[in-house]
């Protein structure tokens, strides 16, 4: 990654808060190519490959948040970007039951569940509401001796966790190839890697089987785009899990989701954030 050209865009937010920092990062990361992301208030520091950087695509994003007041995009190389993201990153417990840490995370309890990760850039824990109560849905359910698939799996953490608790055999799938290299990784790391496949691609690769449980961490369209798939992918009684998007898309995601036959059986929230979980 040092050896390509980068865009910093630093994005002021005024009035600051780290939760306008997180749902910026989900738009631009979904809507955009971004690969990397920094909190630096009142900034948030975004990295981009130069010939992907529009300014005008940014400012279509940026229009939507008010108070994301203005940016400024400078030419880089040569950053430490996995010390960047060191120093961003925090560790992930979960109800005290599952831990998520990177290795230079020092002084972090053990707990039953306990996963390491080495993102390989930037594709590292999804945000954090998220995953949090992805792994909390996740830990509710009778995953041992299951058949899961984890979409959109990043460093595969909700995929590492499903492999811990015991599936018989877990499908981590993610569109980027870097991200899906980082999951076969962190799968091997865990020592998981015999029942955790992972592979690149989109949601046609659910066509190869069916699943007890489907988790899929992503952006709101894209679940909107795959629920069909996602559908006829579950067995009958299988479970969708589906977080990424905000309380506000919750309805729009329950009427496509109960319109092809699921039955929304939980939900839960963090800030704006929304987690869903549907029975078929």
């Amino acid at each position: 990654m040092n050896s390509f050209q980068y865009i910093e865009v630093s994005v002021r937010i005024e009035p600051f808060s780290e939760e306008m920092a997180e749902i910026l990062t989900a738009e631009l990361s979904s809507e955009l190519p971004y690969d990397m992301f920094v909190t630096e208030e009142p900034y948030l520091k975004c990295y981009i490959e130069t010939e992907k950087y529009k300014a005008s695509d940014l400012k279509v994003v940026l229009s939507g948040y008010p108070a994301a007041v203005s940016f400024e995009a400078v030419p880089v190389q040569g950053r430490n970007w996995n010390k960047a993201w060191e120093d961003s990153f925090e560790p992930i417990v979960v109800d005290g039951t599952v831990t998520v840490k990177a290795k230079f995370n020092t002084g972090v309890p053990r707990t039953r569940y306990n996963i390491w990760i080495d993102p390989q850039m930037a594709f590292g824990t999804g945000y954090h509401h998220t995953t949090y109560m992805m792994m909390q849905r996740l830990l509710a359910l009778p995953v041992r001796g299951s058949y899961v698939v984890d979409m959109g799996c990043g460093t595969a953490i909700l995929a590492i966790l499903a492999a811990k608790m015991g599936a018989r055999k877990v499908f981590a799938v993610d569109i980027d190839a870097v991200a899906a290299n980082s999951a076969w990784g962190n799968c091997r790391w865990n020592k998981v890697g015999t029942r955790v496949e992972t592979a690149c691609g989109d949601a046609s690769l659910l066509q190869m089987g069916t699943y007890d449980i489907l988790l899929a961490n992503i952006h709101r369209n894209i679940i909107l785009e795959d629920l069909p798939t996602y559908v006829r992918s579950l067995k009958r009684g299988g479970r969708l899990l589906v977080s990424g998007f905000y309380q506000a898309d919750s309805p729009a995601i329950i009427t496509a989701a109960e319109a092809l036959g699921l039955t929304l059986a939980g939900s839960s929230s963090r800030e704006t954030w929304a987690c869903l979980e549907f029975v078929k």
